[in-house]
């Protein structure tokens, strides 16, 4: 998966580059003759029309030859009365539509945050806002649009969730265990070991001026770049302390892994605000944490 991020909308052109699988003419090959076929560029259009810009497109490998320009897609929209440039720092919503041509995935929305430090992006998880997922069948087009206008709604919710978390200030020890937590999340197996020499600690590095400070928004945001974005690096050691190999983490580049973690993210992180007495607990929108040259 690649991403892209940018303050301009995407012109069809530059997702076709970026997503081929978005403006797929034709389902996959191995669809069966049940598979109703609904093209991604027909939404992406009456999302434009409506107001909806897209602002990121990315979608998944495959290692099947020839499904390719079929597999799993990711876009990210805002809409037209938020599309306007902006400062370092500002946070507003926007509207990720997931979908696949080979049966992989039903149109699916879910409400989003985007937060510009040179670039940051998040996911809103179902708790404070339900996701909506699309069958395909019926008025795929219309339920889309319709669904994407309710999520800009509500993502107002989420912004009055970041201005509450960046009062609220977290101890060391509280910085520390949300890292612990989410240091598990990324790198323990199917049995919840963590052998990795990555440490918890490393997670809550500043990378930026912008991300330095106590409190809850910016130890999530630090945790979350960390954790989705990689360029972490440890040694391997025996149990002599003797060196075995240079480790270094990776971007998380799956839809799915990608989505699984920064919605658990967002989770602890309403937990942690939960346990500091500030409100109910609020559920994760979806960030995806990228990086790119201010």
């Amino acid at each position: 998966m690649h991403s892209y991020r940018h303050q301009a909308p995407l012109t069809l052109d530059e997702i076709a580059r970026r997503a081929p699988s978005a403006l797929a003419i034709r389902p996959f090959d191995a669809m069966s003759a049940k598979y109703t076929y609904v093209p991604t560029v027909g939404v992406i259009e009456a999302m434009i029309a409506a107001g909806f810009q897209p602002f990121s497109a990315v979608q998944s490998r495959t290692r099947v030859p020839g499904k390719g320009d079929f597999t799993k897609h990711m876009l990210r929209f805002r809409h037209e009365d938020v599309s306007q440039p902006m400062a370092v720092g500002d946070v507003i919503p926007e509207v990720v539509l997931i979908n696949s041509h080979d049966g992989t995935s039903a149109y699916k929305l879910i409400a989003g945050l985007y937060r510009l430090i040179c670039s940051n992006g998040m996911m809103v998880s179902d708790g404070e806002i339900a996701g909506i997922n699309v069958a395909h069948k019926g008025d795929i087009v219309g339920d889309v649009i319709e669904g994407s206008r309710k999520l800009i709604a509500e993502t107002q919710n989420s912004l009055g969730t970041v201005r509450l978390w960046s009062q609220l200030q977290l101890t060391d020890g509280e910085q520390r265990a949300f890292a612990e937590s989410a240091h598990t999340l990324r790198f323990a197996d199917a049995d919840g070991n963590v052998t990795t020499p990555i440490t918890a600690d490393q997670l809550l590095t500043v990378r930026r001026r912008e991300d330095v400070g106590g409190d809850l928004w910016h130890t999530f945001n630090r945790i979350q770049e960390n954790v989705i974005a990689g360029g972490l690096s440890a040694v391997r050691r025996d149990a002599s302390g003797r060196r075995l190999r240079h480790v270094s983490t990776r971007r998380i580049n799956g839809i799915d892994q990608d989505m699984r973690l920064n919605r658990a993210l967002w989770e602890l992180a309403s937990k942690m605000a939960e346990l500091k007495g500030v409100g109910p607990k609020v559920e994760a929108p979806f960030i995806e944490a990228e990086v790119v040259a201010a």
